[in-house]
């Protein structure tokens, strides 16, 4: 199967729309949500994988991608309930969900307040406010500069419209990718299309900004309801950030991978080696 042979979709859902890819016709369902600088994009090596034995979509989040980039919130908890209705709009949940990086709070959010939703939550490269993330934009203690110039409301599109080719591939992609040639120049393209949009920064820049004012929201739904699913924490190149952030957040253990020799682009890095991962995982939560 290639790219090619996806089907393409739109959901009209919390007024918005969502585009999608679905692919596979048997199987449990399999959501999969990116995070920055992507958009459904970065899953579609993994896709074929898991379809031999699932039934697999790939969401562009709101104002990511090729959904919609309206004027409204674009905040995790708008996000998490775009997810939501989506599912229903699908017909197919529960779902085994699996996000990475920034997308963590809108999975983590729809997990624990929507459980009948989700089969499972695999986070990959991810972490969540309020259990250490925002460090990462803190520049005085070696964080990312990128993010306060995403998170700034305006700032993204003065600095960026016109150059966001040169922005991913240049420095998004080569500064956390481990596994040479993985990224290519025709995966930056298909990226940097999307992000050069009108508003195409919009996804990107609210999910920044809401990450770092909701920590102490996201660790009250840790406390109550809790996160109650089985849950697989994938590390690449940021090691156990993913396990020992979601071991405190959630209720119940937490399974654990690293992936050794590979960066924070899991799913482009290494999708044979994610998607065995998965679905190993997939295969122990539906036989329970």
């Amino acid at each position: 199967m290639t790219p090619s042979e996806f089907t393409h979709h739109r959901a009209d859902v919390n007024g918005t729309t969502l585009h999608y890819v679905a692919a596979g016709t048997g199987g449990s369902p399999i959501l999969l949500v990116h995070g920055f600088p992507e958009t459904w994009w970065t899953f579609h090596r993994l896709i074929p994988l898991l379809a031999a034995a699932h039934r697999v979509y790939a969401v562009d989040l709101r104002g990511f991608g090729d959904s919609g980039t309206g004027p409204e919130e674009h905040d995790s908890r708008t996000a998490a309930e775009d997810l939501h209705e989506l599912i229903a709009h699908l017909g197919v949940g529960p779902v085994h969900l699996t996000g990475q990086d920034i997308s963590g709070a809108t999975v983590f959010r729809l997990a624990a307040t929507h459980p009948g939703d989700v089969l499972s939550l695999t986070a990959v490269e991810m972490g969540l406010p309020g259990f250490g993330l925002e460090a990462f934009a803190d520049v005085t203690r070696g964080g990312a500069w990128h993010i306060g110039v995403l998170a700034a409301p305006g700032i993204p599109e003065m600095l960026l419209a016109g150059r966001e080719a040169e922005f991913l591939g240049r420095y998004a992609f080569p500064s956390l990718t481990a596994v040479p040639g993985a990224i290519t120049d025709a995966d930056v393209d298909r990226f940097a299309r999307s992000y050069a949009r009108p508003d195409g920064w919009r996804g990107a820049s609210s999910l920044y900004r809401s990450m770092l004012r909701e920590g102490d929201e996201i660790r009250a739904l840790a406390e109550d309801p809790g996160l109650v699913v089985p849950v697989l924490a994938v590390g690449g190149g940021g090691g156990t950030f993913t396990a020992d952030t979601l071991t405190r957040a959630a209720r119940g253990p937490v399974e654990s991978v690293v992936l050794d020799g590979v960066g924070h682009y899991v799913a482009m890095e290494a999708p044979q080696r994610l998607a065995e991962t998965i679905g190993e995982f997939v295969a122990k939560v539906d036989a329970g």
